[in-house]
């Protein structure tokens, strides 16, 4: 039995390099990922929740290097929705949810490389003080921003890192 996995292991191992899988970072700043990334324009996005996204992003993305090559466009939806009702019909519970519709844009052709969504949502206590409820959907509205913000640069890594790979 010990042989047994012993020759599996030895066989995995040998195996694994034959396989394509490569680090979507590979090669730190100068690598595949990073250098498409900082090529990425992200104009400004109307409301606060835009703001923040794009601050987000700005931060993820890294340094503008030079010349730009795409642009990412961004319409965002920002719903705040009340459920949990107490008997004198009050809230109690409030889901506040980020929607984001983006598209990522090669500048030279005007041809759109993806189209996606980012979502994300969180749900928030409803309490007498109206003060800690404001605070409460301004905290959550930052933390989603950074969500939404995660989920683009992910899916923009993996794909402009397949891009100039491929």
């Amino acid at each position: 039995m010990i042989a047994a996995r012993a020759s599996l292991a030895i066989l995995l191992a040998l195996s694994a390099p034959a396989c394509s899988l490569q680090p979507v970072y590979g090669g730190g700043a100068s690598g595949a990922a990073a250098s498409g990334l900082a090529m990425v324009d992200v104009p400004l996005i109307p409301e606060r929740s835009g703001y923040l996204v794009r601050q987000a992003l700005l931060d993820r993305l890294g340094t503008p290097a030079g010349e730009q090559a795409y642009r990412l466009d961004i319409r965002l939806d920002d719903d705040i929705t009340g459920f949990g009702v107490r008997g004198d019909d009050s809230i109690t519970r409030e889901r506040r949810t980020l929607r984001a519709r983006w598209q990522l844009v090669e500048l030279a052709t005007g041809e759109v490389l993806i189209d996606a969504t980012s979502r994300s949502d969180a749900g928030i206590d409803v309490v007498s003080s109206d003060y800690a409820v404001v605070a409460a959907e301004s905290t959550a509205l930052e933390r989603l921003s950074r969500d939404i913000a995660e989920d683009i640069t992910q899916r923009l890594a993996l794909l402009l890192s397949r891009r100039t790979a491929g």
